[in-house]
């Protein structure tokens, strides 16, 4: 299993394990996702870490930095869109791809990692707390829009 940074040409296997997060929505059409790549690369402040076995991407998260005017001006880090293929969990890659997320997020020296997860994804939950997070420190909320890019 390689675990590394995505490059463009990841981004087939990327949004057809994206399928599997988000089902009910319909995949990005390629012309749009490719712009939307391009659109991160410039901004430098996200990777997308991928578990590819052979040319398959199988897990992927993606975690941004971001800079900071407290703390010393030390970042923070917000880890999202994690999945893992259906076929391939409780085999340790996602916790092997959150990991790398988790060591960039040091490397560029962050205070703290974040991310949200669902209410009612106790499983999920549990591997996030086996992971080192706490869901006692802080309370998430989030704003949703229905407006789509």
């Amino acid at each position: 299993m390689d675990c590394r940074i995505a490059v463009r040409g990841d981004l087939p296997g990327l949004l057809s394990l994206y399928a599997q997060l988000n089902p009910e929505k319909e995949p990005l059409e390629t012309e749009k996702a490719l712009a939307i790549w391009d659109e991160t690369e410039r901004a430098g402040i996200s990777r997308h870490f991928v578990a590819a076995d052979g040319d398959r991407i199988v897990s992927s998260c993606t975690v941004s930095v971001i800079p900071n005017l407290t703390r010393g001006g030390q970042p923070y880090a917000v880890i999202e869109n994690v999945v893992t293929d259906a076929e391939q969990r409780r085999k340790g890659i996602g916790r092997l791809v959150v990991g790398e997320a988790i060591a960039f997020a040091r490397e560029k020296n962050c205070f703290k990692v974040m991310l949200l997860s669902g209410c009612g994804r106790t499983g999920a939950h549990r591997f996030y707390e086996s992971l080192g997070f706490s869901g006692d420190s802080k309370r998430g909320f989030e704003l949703r829009f229905s407006v789509t890019r």
